[in-house]
């Protein structure tokens, strides 16, 4: 993992058309390098240290008009502005 090989090669943008809008992500090359950038860094015990940029791909949803997407906590925190965070409803 080299902290700034982000720098260089990821590259992500939207493409609108008049009917839909998608996310597309450039990503390293290699496997280890693609895992540690999508899910974060973590240490030796699997504690996230570095959040990866999969954290910010639900708010980049609701962003260019998609649903609203819900993350595993455990596998993987979404980060939102606190603006942008909804309520969960109350289990029935």
């Amino acid at each position: 993992f080299v902290p700034t090989a982000i720098l260089s090669r990821q590259v992500a943008v939207i493409r609108e058309t008049d009917s839909h809008a998608a996310l597309i992500m450039n990503l390293p090359g290699q496997p280890k390098s693609i895992k540690e950038t999508l899910e974060g860094l973590r240490d030796a015990d699997g504690k996230l240290l570095l959040p990866g940029i999969f954290a910010a791909v639900p708010y980049c949803i609701d962003l260019i008009g998609g649903p609203y997407v819900e993350t595993h906590a455990a596998v993987c925190q979404a980060f939102r502005p606190k603006s942008a965070i909804r309520k969960q409803p109350d289990p029935a």
